[in-house]
């Protein structure tokens, strides 16, 4: 595992154009959690046995005990994304060598800071959803691929909307469709359909501006897989390799992949692409060809005759067992131990992480596909911002100004415990730099410009990175990172603004959404 220092995880922070402020959110019992484990586990924090069944973001005790996440966890995770390999994105920052003696790390165009908060997905806490997601820019959103899109998941993806947060999709849950209830390729296929298009209804009725930010497989905005067992794909992963095989492009080759194309070879000997009439209505299969649909053959039924081979212990002629070809003919090569003791789920298990790795396929969504502060704060400004959208403020969040004697703007979203019966002030920094000892004017939700009422003038006594079940101190962080605050939790009971400009108007208060919920009553006495 490799753990980063505070130093090595402050110096990333002033990249803004390589920050990621992302929320996880779904309906409860959806996956957030255990998915939330692949990229904690990529980023060094947790060992790969671990990832899948640690939920390290679920740091209070209730949590633990109940299996379900009550209170937002905000975590700051360091990672490499090599971008010859995936997509290429600008990065219009040329980033210097981190030192911190012997374990200097190199921070360049291709490393990344992302902070992820995985938030609750119980209608009974809404409102650490919201709070989430005043201080993102974009969210993972976790569905269920039998369940589809619940109650839930609707009323956080209106939230992130509404607070103008990117989504981008993970279908979730595929192994109970394959084990538990062994549906076909095309059944699949259809709930992921279905799924999809449910999200982006949704997404389509809040739509502002020039943005379309509806979730499309082909641009590779749309995951697959299973959190549980932590593999997972876009059709971007399957349209780099069969590229290179068909002799065309990634981007051609993962339209093909999705919708009602079929591939068919004549009796000439021939192949060709056919974009089907028929697919959809003779269970996936067209009619004139007999060929079945692109995404079944060329994706799902890899994935199930790998499932059948190890769930049913297959062998071939030699006596040898089949699996362990299949994998060695995708690329995954297993360490002789594992060979010999890992049968059923656990091989299935290992075979899939290494074959199709979830935090991969999810970390290019993240990095390529949702916005960093500098972006996503030129179109944020408006539904945050409570005074002129002309003033010194609003310029300076607009464009996630850094610069020296530049307005410090910071939103405090939620209080978290800390130690020694103190909360520690969680919130993101939209401009300027807030720093451990510096004077700031705390501004609380009754707060009105030129006037005293609700608010305070002092010092922060400490800033720190939160680290999931821990903190780091540092000197100061600057904008488009989130962090948290010692010392004002005397002054604000929930969320406000910090400042240090007169001048300054208060971010808007959180408007948190609450799902209609039936009470079903208790007893008989209770109708009456």
């Amino acid at each position: 595992m490799v753990n980063f220092t505070a130093e090595q995880m402050r110096a990333i922070m002033d990249y803004k154009h390589n920050i990621r402020n992302m929320s996880v959110i779904a309906h409860v019992d959806h996956g957030k959690s255990t998915l939330t484990d692949s990229l904690v586990c990529k980023a060094g924090i947790i060992s790969a046995r671990h990832a899948g069944t640690a939920r390290y973001t679920d740091t209070r005790q209730d949590e633990q005990e109940r299996g379900i996440t009550i209170k937002s966890t905000g975590i700051s995770m360091f990672f490499e994304y090599n971008m010859s390999a995936g997509e290429v994105i600008k990065t219009s920052e040329a980033a210097p060598v981190a030192e911190n003696g012997a374990a200097a790390i190199e921070i360049n165009g291709n490393s990344f800071l992302i902070n992820l908060i995985d938030s609750p997905g119980h209608v009974d806490f809404s409102s650490e959803v919201t709070a989430a997601l005043r201080v993102t820019d974009g969210a993972l959103v976790v569905v269920d691929t039998i369940e589809g899109v619940a109650v839930q998941t609707g009323t956080v993806l209106r939230q992130a909307m509404a607070e103008r947060v990117k989504p981008v999709l993970m279908v979730n849950k595929v192994d109970r469709a394959l084990l538990e209830l062994q549906l076909t390729g095309e059944e699949i296929y259809q709930n992921m359909r279905s799924a999809i298009e449910n999200v982006n209804v949704i997404i389509e009725s809040y739509r502002f501006g020039d943005f379309n930010w509806q979730v499309e497989p082909i641009k590779g905005t749309v995951c697959f897989g299973s959190g549980l067992h932590q593999w997972g794909f876009t059709l971007k992963v399957f349209g780099r390799y069969y590229a290179a095989k068909f002799g065309t492009t990634e981007e051609k080759m993962a339209e093909k992949l999705w919708g009602d194309w079929v591939f068919h070879t004549g009796e000439d000997g021939k192949s060709k692409w056919i974009n089907s009439t028929t697919v959809n209505t003779n269970r996936g299969v067209d009619v004139a060809t007999g060929a079945k649909r692109a995404f079944v053959a060329f994706i799902m039924d890899p994935i199930m005759n790998m499932f059948t081979a190890v769930m049913n212990n297959e062998m071939t002629k030699n006596g040898k067992p089949k699996a362990l070809n299949m994998a060695q003919n995708v690329g995954v090569n297993l360490t002789e131990e594992e060979k010999s003791t890992l049968t059923g789920k656990a091989l299935l298990k290992r075979i899939m992480q290494k074959w199709l790795p979830a935090a991969d396929a999810i970390l290019e969504m993240i990095v390529v596909h949702l916005p960093s502060p500098a972006t996503a704060q030129s179109y944020r400004v408006e539904s945050l911002y409570d005074g002129p959208l002309d003033d010194e403020a609003a310029n300076a969040i607009r464009t996630c100004d850094t610069s020296d004697g530049c307005p410090l703007m910071m939103y405090v979203s939620k209080m978290i415990p800390g130690s020694d019966n103190r909360f520690i002030a969680f919130g993101r920094v939209f401009s300027g730099k807030i720093g451990t000892g510096e004077k700031v004017r705390i501004l609380g939700p009754n707060y009105t410009a030129g006037k005293k009422t609700d608010l305070f003038v002092k010092s922060i006594q400490r800033v720190v990175i939160m680290m999931g079940r821990y903190t780091e101190t540092v000197a100061d962080i600057p904008a488009g990172n989130t962090c948290g605050l010692i010392g004002i939790d005397a002054y604000l009971l929930k969320s406000g603004t910090i400042t240090n400009i007169e001048s300054a108007c208060c971010i808007k208060t959180m408007k948190f959404a609450v799902s209609p919920v039936v009470r079903v009553a208790a007893s008989s006495e209770e109708l009456c």
